[in-house]
């Protein structure tokens, strides 16, 4: 189990940032709200536009994943979870009109969830260092492989960035080595995202229900 101080600290992290730039895409540690919805672009591409399902947004900040599924016309039953209470109050209060919304509070994957999607949260390592992170991350990804019914989406910083731009605060994954853990331990239907103008990837896990 990661060390619950590590949940503590990005509980600050966030907030302070929540704090200083709103209900924003910096307010939740993105450049600007275009690649933010370039990243939503990705990861609901696991998704289907139709059905009654519940998706789990796993590290939510304000809700901005909601705002795009609902533009695109995602009917879809929805829980963000943050750890931070800030930006679970912060949300809860800008999306108080959808009944088909909840916000909460923990890391705690909740049970009967069919899809999980993740943005940014394996990115800001905080001061930690490459083995407690990499631990942190995977003991993280096995348990959207074991709590999700039908699949689940997460972004990382991708080691085939420029090495010029790699900053030391941040953690950037192989996504090689990750698309093999999904293909090998979870499901034969995986899909690496790496075409897109920015320097990271995608992996989107799909269980394909039987019957």
């Amino acid at each position: 189990m990661a060390d619950p101080s590590l949940f503590a600290q990005v509980s600050d992290y966030y907030t302070g940032k929540l704090r200083a730039h709103g209900e924003t895409a910096q307010g939740v540690d993105w450049k600007d709200e275009v690649s933010q919805a370039l990243r939503f672009e990705q990861l609901v591409k696991l998704l289907p536009l139709e059905g009654d399902y519940l998706v789990l947004d796993y590290g939510c900040g304000y809700g901005a994943l909601l705002d795009y599924l609902r533009d695109k016309g995602y009917g879809c039953r929805y829980l963000g979870l943050d750890v931070s209470p800030e930006m679970v109050a912060v949300a809860a209060k800008r999306h108080a009109a959808d009944a088909r919304a909840k916000f909460r509070q923990g890391v705690g994957i909740p049970a009967g969830v069919d899809y999980i999607l993740c943005s940014g949260v394996f990115n800001v390592r905080l001061g930690r260092g490459d083995e407690e992170w990499q631990a942190y991350l995977m003991e993280t990804l096995r348990a959207f492989a074991a709590a999700a019914r039908r699949g689940f989406a997460f972004n990382l910083l991708t080691t085939y960035a420029d090495k010029d731009k790699m900053r030391p605060d941040l953690h950037y994954a192989d996504p090689c080595r990750l698309f093999d853990w999904a293909k090998r331990e979870v499901s034969r239907h995986v899909a690496l995202l790496h075409d897109y103008d920015l320097y990271e990837f995608t992996l989107i896990v799909r269980k394909i229900l039987e019957g």
